[in-house]
């Protein structure tokens, strides 16, 4: 059966997922790009995205955990682009260019309809209109058995939490202050939705936290 997972969300030391203020020239808000420092340092980002060359160890295994058995992915319409309300056109394609590091398909919440885009390789965004457990559905039937990466941003995963949809979730909390922004856990009680913390691991760049929900 399908999980929905949350890997490699990075968050500050106080809290913010995300800093104030993002436009085209600060896609993670003002700050936030520090939050990835130790992501974009590991090997498995250098995979993705570069020579293939990086750095390996607790912070390595940690980001490649996040993309082993992921059918599925599940993003708000801001890790997809900058852009508010309707569309204007067609031109923008996401963050990532002609070929996005998520190789499957991708299921963008949203409040506009627009029709699907199929990139180059291996992944289609689709736009989702009808709400989280929708987006949930469509993405259980698209990852056939395998699991759902959850991407974020934070108003996503607060909703997907609040709603007990969360199995697993991987945060790295980076050494690192943003004093405003988005934070992640602004009006959720982790406890009461019944998760705990299954997983603890300090690394030179980042604390990696892993909270699992009680069955």
């Amino acid at each position: 059966m399908s999980k929905l997972l949350i890997h490699n969300f990075s968050i500050s030391i106080d809290g913010y997922g995300a800093g104030p203020n993002q436009d085209m020239e600060n896609p993670l808000g003002l700050g936030g790009l520090a939050l990835h420092e130790w992501l974009i340092a590991t090997r498995t980002f250098g995979k993705l995205y570069g020579d293939g060359d990086g750095t390996t160890g607790v912070d390595d295994e940690f980001a490649d955990r996040g993309f082993r058995n992921i059918g599925a992915w599940i993003l708000g319409r801001n890790m997809f682009g900058p852009q508010r309300g309707s569309w204007p056109d067609d031109k923008w394609k996401g963050w990532w260019g002609d070929s996005p590091p998520y190789h499957t398909h991708v299921f963008i919440l949203n409040n506009h309809t627009r029709a699907p885009i199929t990139m180059d390789g291996g992944t289609t965004f689709h736009f989702v209109t009808d709400g989280i457990h929708a987006a949930l559905q469509l993405a259980t039937l698209a990852a056939k058995g395998q699991d759902i990466r959850l991407g974020g941003g934070v108003a996503t995963i607060q909703q997907y939490l609040r709603a007990g949809l969360v199995d697993e979730m991987h945060i790295a909390i980076a050494p690192v202050l943003l004093g405003s922004g988005e934070h992640l856990f602004a009006g959720i009680d982790m406890t009461k939705l019944g998760y705990k913390i299954v997983e603890h691991v300090a690394a030179a760049k980042a604390t990696h936290a892993v909270f699992k929900k009680s069955v």
